[in-house]
């Protein structure tokens, strides 16, 4: 079979696979970064340099990090939502495998994100970072 016949066949990766793949791949790094330093490291969110306050976003690679090497309490005090992002990210990578091996289509990521349950989630994580910039501000 010739490369371009097996390249017709395989389809393009979706979002949502993508999406899944860098989140693996994240979670990859985050198991090679070393903890002993990772709150001395660079502040890289453009929102924290500008304004000097959390995004929601804050603390996910160190909480991450803390994570993959089992420091629990560490990661849930970097972000409390470093765990849940993880285990969406975990399973989606399943369900993206699972449905690749079956030859199903990927489930679609905008669908998946507007689900109440994911609603719900996102609306605390949103509540939890304005009383994170409140406490940062008193």
């Amino acid at each position: 079979m010739s490369p371009a016949a097996t390249a017709a066949r395989t389809p393009l990766p979706t979002i949502t696979e993508m999406v899944a793949g860098s989140g693996v791949l994240a979670l990859g790094v985050a198991a090679l970064l070393p903890v002993d330093h990772i709150e001395d490291g660079p502040i890289i969110c453009p929102f924290r340099r500008l304004t000097g306050l959390p995004c929601p976003g804050c603390g996910l690679t160190r909480s991450w990090t803390y994570l993959m090497h089992g420091r629990w309490h560490d990661a849930l005090w970097a972000n409390p939502f470093g765990p849940v992002l993880i285990a969406f990210v975990l399973g989606l990578a399943w369900v993206v495998v699972r449905n690749r091996v079956q030859g199903r289509p990927a489930p679609q990521l905008d669908r998946i994100l507007r689900h109440p349950a994911a609603i719900v989630v996102w609306t605390i994580w949103l509540a939890f970072a304005v009383v994170r910039i409140g406490y940062t501000i008193a």
